[in-house]
């Protein structure tokens, strides 16, 4: 009757708002994080700078002396907290995508890892998502693996923005950072490693599956030293959500990117996602397509050491073979032809 057709319609109505407010929540939560990596750093480094010089001075000074006494913090394994961890924010950043993990392997917690995550894309977003959150379920998929996303040690010399990755699990991705953990830190840890960094960022494009990993040696040698088995990781779409303008080789733009490369770490990206308000419009938003993150089965690496450069381009090779083994494998599951080829420079 007539009651029944309104309480239906009253019904159609709660699913569309409730629909429509997990919608907001996704973007809002990726919306943060975008700008959590692009300006979070400074903006807290200029707020400390000019709270230093008003009547609140104090509370400034306290936080600075704290960041004398917890320096050297980030280079112990950090400070991670299972509670930011598991926030619900992450899952509406899963959600927006939407990211997956695919295990295909189990991990012995007697062991320690390094994971090699291939392509970096803009903002690396299936590795944070992965691995430096709950939302895909990595600690129920790998039982006893402590994951630790390794990003650029600048990163920790910005107040509050350090607290805030250490929190996730992220750690510093430089020598002494990973031999603390492989070392003093037991085992069941995992040291998740974007080899191609930001020579890779520069290539990533929707369509095209490339990395950087040829002359990428240094994460098999600290493998070698500690004897931490090594994990090829794909994540398929990382390269879709974000558009990028590629400058050639020996062009100006290129130029200036390898000079911010070389001496700052990072090479400046020109790209473009989605709108806050639209999808039809450019803005930071990545735009909302699938990032699949595959693990793949871990290489036994043995312990050395002094690794030769021998011993170290053997394994190199292992791995690389094993990399490409996984994305064949795989493509085809995750939207690919079966002709794409992975392009390593």
């Amino acid at each position: 009757g007539t009651g029944s057709n309104i309480l239906s319609a009253l019904q159609d109505l709660f699913w569309l708002s409730k629909s429509k407010v997990e919608k907001q929540l996704q973007i809002i939560s990726v919306l943060q994080w975008v700008l959590t990596f692009l300006v979070m750093g400074i903006a807290c480094t200029l707020i400390l700078m000019y709270i230093l010089c008003t009547d609140c001075w104090a509370i400034a000074a306290l936080y600075l002396a704290w960041l004398v006494f917890d320096w050297n913090t980030p280079k112990k394994g950090g400070r991670r907290s299972q509670w930011v961890r598991n926030w619900a924010i992450w899952r509406y950043f899963r959600d927006y995508f939407p990211i997956r993990l695919v295990k295909t392997h189990n991990l012995l917690t007697t062991r320690n890892y390094i994971f090699g995550y291939h392509p970096h894309g803009i903002m690396g977003l299936g590795a944070f998502c992965n691995f430096s959150t709950e939302a895909t379920g990595v600690s129920q998929k790998f039982p006893g693996i402590r994951p630790y996303l390794a990003t650029l040690a600048g990163n920790f010399r910005m107040p509050i923005l350090r607290d805030y990755l250490m929190s996730g699990g992220i750690c510093p991705v430089n020598r002494d950072s990973i031999d603390y953990i492989l070392s003093k830190n037991g085992s069941g840890n995992a040291i998740v490693i974007v080899v191609g960094g930001a020579a890779e960022s520069l290539n990533c494009t929707p369509g095209r599956n490339s990395v950087t990993l040829r002359n990428r040696k240094g994460f098999v040698k600290l493998a070698l030293r500690h004897g931490a088995d090594l994990v090829p990781v794909y994540s398929f779409g990382e390269n879709e959500v974000y558009k990028q303008v590629i400058f050639e080789e020996g062009s100006w733009g290129r130029w200036v990117q390898k000079k911010f490369q070389k001496h700052i770490g990072f090479a400046p990206c020109i790209f473009h996602g989605r709108g806050l308000f639209s999808s039809n419009t450019w803005g930071l938003l990545p735009y909302s397509k699938p990032i699949t993150t595959v693990v793949g089965e871990p290489i036994t690496i043995p312990k050395i050491d002094n690794p030769s450069q021998k011993e170290v381009d053997f394994y190199h090779s292992i791995y690389v073979d094993s990399l490409i083994k996984l994305f064949d494998k795989y493509k085809s599951k995750f939207g690919l032809p079966e002709t794409e080829v992975l392009e390593v420079n």
